[in-house]
């Protein structure tokens, strides 16, 4: 399996999924792992043997760049196989990527970090492992403040190694002289900048970028608007943006992104945490209100050790207390889902964890319901809609947070911990608030760069 899917996905920009979790540049042991997943959500275990015959007649096809969910195909061709082969099956099935229906390879987008923090590491990580061919995102440059001695070394030496997500996947050196490092062959040009004002990017090479702040320093259009120098095209805030900053969560309003838009946000993680689940439970029920309580991870903003703060409580140690603070993942939702008219608050405490988090939504629906139809309906969502790379699902009935340090998604639902009373649910929803929410990231910054795939087969609406 490993050799056609790194050659399907060097060669052809082809990226082998199994419900939704990419098999690229996985060991043996993780692809038999994420078979085994599957009887999580579905109730069936997957074996290799059954999606092995599906990878091998791909190869044989004419394949565009795509995203190829090999769980999808299993599962829709033990439903109905329509009396076909499995290579017959599986060309009808892509058949939108294949031949003259194909893409076009593009030639790749320059991506600029503009802050090299939590968030700004973990989404040069994703970046260097979506490389691929090089017709995808590349990222050129990195800016930050200068620093002192060996301030480029310290820097590649927390890209490579992490406390909470571990080392990084491959190698990474560094060319002091050129101010330069390089990761899995890639080199990343390190630009020393206290402004925005004071960085000429054609300089460096870079043409038609899209600059990611990561520092959330400036949040409305004047201020962001500043990183639009020689060489930049557009903006994307890694924090909820203010004013008249669009604020996108992928897979709810990424659609309604304007070609000509050069600046936006991808909100808060919280917020990329309810909206999606939030979305499912209006489609499908109706929501007259909701309350979010988040739990949240403490962040860098708050102190190591009680020391002032401009925030209320926030002074306090972050890993000795639990601190009420304020969120603003309620009013943000407005912004990423227009059409719902239901009025939803917010609070939020934080506890002494460094990362994940979860999102206790409380919702009065507009019918009445059982559990175990809300429950059917959030597993279907997770594996056959539009939102599936969005809303993951565990039935795991001893999960913890730490379970859930590098997922992928936006929100996991947790099965055993749902709640629901006539027309009254609450939802339990996991997420990785630094990983989770960089794959967002990555899906609007591919989105608004032309190189977002589509995904095979077609989810249904």
């Amino acid at each position: 399996m490993i050799p056609i899917i790194g050659k399907l996905h060097r060669e052809r920009d082809v990226n082998i999924l199994l419900h939704s979790r990419s098999l690229v540049n996985k060991s043996v042991v993780s692809i038999l792992k994420t078979h085994r997943f599957a009887r999580q959500i579905d109730g069936e275990e997957l074996s290799v043997t059954e999606t092995m015959p599906f990878l091998q007649a791909l190869t044989a096809l004419d394949l565009g760049p795509s995203q190829i969910d090999l769980g999808m195909l299993a599962a829709t061709y033990k439903a109905d196989d329509h009396g076909l082969s499995v290579e017959e099956f599986t060309a009808q099935a892509v058949a939108g990527a294949t031949g003259e229906n194909k893409l076009e390879r593009s030639e790749g987008r320059d991506v600029v970090l503009y802050g090299f923090g939590r968030i700004g590491r973990l989404v040069a990580r994703l970046l260097i492992e979506k490389a691929g061919s090089g017709k995808g995102l590349r990222l050129r440059a990195i800016v930050v403040r200068g620093g002192g001695d060996q301030d480029l070394v310290k820097r590649a030496s927390l890209l490579r190694r992490d406390s909470i997500h571990g080392q990084f996947q491959g190698t990474i050196t560094v060319d002091e002289a050129n101010s330069t490092i390089v990761a899995n062959g890639n080199a990343i040009k390190v630009i020393y900048a206290n402004d925005p004002s004071e960085v000429d990017y054609t300089a460096y090479g870079i043409k038609d970028a899209i600059l990611i702040d990561n520092t959330g320093k400036w949040r409305d259009r004047e201020g962001l608007s500043k990183h639009l120098r020689p060489g930049i095209d557009k903006v994307v805030l890694t924090a909820p943006g203010k004013g008249d900053v669009p604020n996108i969560v992928h897979g709810v309003n990424h659609d309604t992104v304007k070609p000509d838009e050069r600046i936006l946000s991808c909100a808060s993680c919280t917020t990329n945490a309810i909206v999606p689940p939030l979305k499912a439970m209006d489609d499908e029920y109706g929501v007259l209100r909701g309350h979010v309580e988040t739990v949240h991870s403490f962040t860098n903003d708050q102190n190591l050790l009680d020391n002032y703060h401009k925030a209320d409580r926030r002074g306090r140690s972050a890993p000795l207390n639990m601190v009420i603070t304020e969120t603003g993942a309620a009013s943000a939702v407005a912004k990423a889902l227009p059409d719902l008219k239901a009025p939803i608050t917010g609070s939020s405490i934080r506890v002494p964890v460094p990362d994940v988090s979860i999102a206790i939504l409380s919702l009065r629906l507009g019918r009445e319901t059982t559990r175990e139809e809300v429950l059917d309906h959030l597993r279907d969502v997770s594996l056959n809609s539009p939102l599936k790379r969005q809303i993951d699902f565990t039935t795991a009935p001893d999960a913890v947070s730490m379970d859930f340090v590098g997922s992928r998604h936006a929100s996991i639902v947790d099965a055993g911990a749902t709640k629901v009373d006539g027309d009254n649910a609450i939802l339990y929803l996991w997420y990785d608030n630094e990983f989770g929410y960089s794959c967002q990231v990555i899906r609007v910054v591919q989105h608004v760069s032309g190189v977002e795939y589509p995904t095979y087969p077609v989810p249904a609406v």
